[in-house]
């Protein structure tokens, strides 16, 4: 263990954390989360805790909230402002929860009502701690700070759903409940997993702005080494429960003491890395030593792997695609895609970038006949998708696994991991027996990397990078001939995220099914597609190989893009912000 483990000053910290330990209890024994974990954050500082999906991070913020469960058996000390969390009464708990410290939820779909308005939602920390203030001052406030995280429109969208947003647009809402009230310490868990890069710059930009404005201390937790390179002062590393290595970014990245940390670092993807192009190359070659070869596991005669991909045919065609959202209760229509044309041949994959609300995952959800296409064309495996009939399409569905978003918005709560692993066999193979079924959904359990226990766990008992997973594991179950991958990686830490990725191209050379990856990593875009199509406010702006794309773009949107990714070096990272908000203000 690094010798800088508690290496805090915390004579005017905002937040100590004393030797916390937690523990849960399970039918399968004690479960220890956290164990004897010491630090401190001071005003205006930013101390990021990173590390792998369970190990402890997330467990550690909520403890700084006070919102962990009845089973988890608490020791220690938790510090706010002077207070102990973990021994003040509910009430004083609650009074402190937004004045003190606020959280950043890591699954806006999950931390959202969707029956009310997200205006309500926001207003409600306000009206809880403000009570003698009028509805026409809150709205004021809430508006206030919907602007303040880049929500468009905010005056009328105040009384919209959380339905009716993006994933990236619902993550900015959950901040703005963070900030409305002002709070000396934030603690944001996941705070740009569902950003694509240029959202994400700016919300990094208001963070900043925010702890060198106010003095706000934020405890940031991620598995975004270029979110850390870019915005932390300190960084903790834990692992398996333990911190096991503290220091400041610069030391971090140029030298770290742990195995483990240098591990972390070595996993992160980068643009046109000689990483890259070596799984490029290697995947190349396994179609070599494919082609010919007739295993009966392809996706068929037009996915041949003696063929080139450029004379497959196409297994998805869209030409002059529009797909609008009827507005109804006086509301316009919405046009989210505008004649847009691609087609993703046999074995390819084709990976979809753009910002929140571009239509990205419009176009994936209406390839899988989950969303209805308005116009031009859409033909998916030889089936039009326009004024498509339920009943003509069923049978296509089996041959299309889709990976949703967001893990825990998809799976049923009170389905087990394997049951909801296992759903697609219960619905396409009902004559699959019981003990082939559970096997199956065993070796799809071991293929994305989770214990085989973990199928008997429900979803709430995973942390999301492990839900993450097993929304994976699932979208494979039936080995489709195309698979429609909506941000299939973007709550796994990078270590986790390396290993998912190269099991993604390991099924993808063996099965050679097409897919469209639909991500706001440009980095893990360029490591795994074929062709990179990129969208802006419904419309595709150009489209080639990842090198024609991203390593000479030739609109400046995708220049933008290209500049607002951070990178894990905290100098080259200060470099490349200040391009990027030059050409945020060119463009503005």
């Amino acid at each position: 263990m690094s010798e800088n483990v508690n290496e805090t000053n915390t004579a005017n910290s905002i937040l100590d954390v004393e030797s916390l330990n937690v523990t849960f209890s399970t039918d399968g024994g004690d479960v220890h989360a956290v164990k004897d974990v010491s630090l401190s954050v001071t005003p205006g500082e930013v101390l990021a805790i990173v590390g792998e999906s369970g190990s402890g991070k997330t467990v550690t913020a909520r403890s700084i909230l006070g919102l962990l469960p009845e089973t988890a058996q608490r020791s220690g000390a938790v510090i706010v402002s002077g207070k102990d969390v973990l021994s003040v009464s509910g009430e004083q708990l609650r009074k402190m929860r937004g004045t003190d410290v606020s959280m950043v939820f890591q699954e806006p779909s999950t931390a959202l009502n969707p029956v009310y308005t997200v205006g309500w939602q926001i207003a409600e920390g306000l009206r809880a701690h403000h009570r003698r203030a009028s509805k026409a001052e809150l709205k004021a406030k809430v508006i206030t700070a919907m602007e303040q995280v880049g929500i468009p429109d905010a005056q009328n969208r105040f009384d919209y759903y959380p339905h009716q947003f993006s994933g990236g647009q619902k993550q900015r809402i959950v901040i703005a409940m963070a900030l409305a009230l002002g709070a000396e310490l934030i603690v944001a868990d996941e705070p740009t997993t569902a950003l694509d890069v240029t959202v994400q710059a700016e919300i990094l930009d208001l963070l900043r702005d925010l702890r060198d404005d106010t003095g706000t201390a934020i405890v940031l937790i991620t598995h975004n080494m270029g979110v850390v390179a870019d915005l932390a002062d300190r960084v903790a590393v834990m692992y398996r429960g333990d911190l096991i290595e503290v220091s400041s970014v610069k030391q971090l990245f140029s030298d770290p003491k742990e195995q483990y940390t240098r591990d972390l670092l070595g996993a992160v993807p980068r643009l046109g890395s000689t990483v890259v192009g070596s799984r490029k190359a290697a995947a190349a070659s396994v179609k070599q030593d494919r082609a010919g070869e007739s295993t009966g596991e392809s996706a068929g005669a037009d996915a041949d792997p003696g063929k080139p991909r450029d004379e497959r045919d196409s297994i998805v065609v869209a030409r002059n695609l529009d797909i609008v959202y009827p507005g109804g209760f006086g509301r316009s229509d919405f046009q989210a895609v505008s004649s847009v044309s691609f087609d993703i041949k046999a074995g390819e994959v084709y990976g979809l970038v753009g910002e929140s609300g571009s239509g990205k995952t419009t176009i994936g959800r209406a390839i899988a006949g989950l969303t209805r296409a308005s116009g031009g064309s859409l033909q998916v495996l030889g089936h039009e998708m326009v004024g498509f009939k339920e009943r003509a399409f069923s049978p296509i569905r089996r041959r299309i696994g889709f990976v949703f978003q967001d893990p825990a918005a998809s799976f049923n709560p009170h389905l087990t991991i394997g049951e909801c692993v296992a759903e697609p066999f219960a619905i396409h193979q009902r004559d699959m027996s019981p003990r082939d079924r559970e096997k199956r959904v065993l070796e799809l359990l071991d293929s994305v990397q989770l214990p085989k226990a973990y199928g008997a766990r429900y979803p709430h008992e995973l942390s999301g990078g492990q839900r993450q997973r097993a929304s994976l594991a699932r979208g494979l179950a039936l080995d489709p001939e195309l698979l429609v991958a909506d941000e299939p990686t973007s709550a796994l830490d990078v270590s986790v995220q390396a290993k998912v990725l190269e099991l993604f191209v390991e099924l993808q050379n063996r099965f050679d099914f097409a897919a469209l990856f639909i991500s706001h990593d440009l980095a893990v875009v360029d490591m795994l597609s074929d062709r990179i199509g990129v969208l802006f406010h419904g419309e595709l702006l150009e489209e080639g190989t990842g090198e024609q794309v991203l390593g000479s773009p030739s609109s400046d949107y995708t220049k933008r893009l290209i500049a607002s990714l951070p990178v894990p070096d905290p100098d080259e990272q200060a470099t490349r912000r200040g391009l990027a908000r030059t050409l945020r203000t060119t463009a503005g």
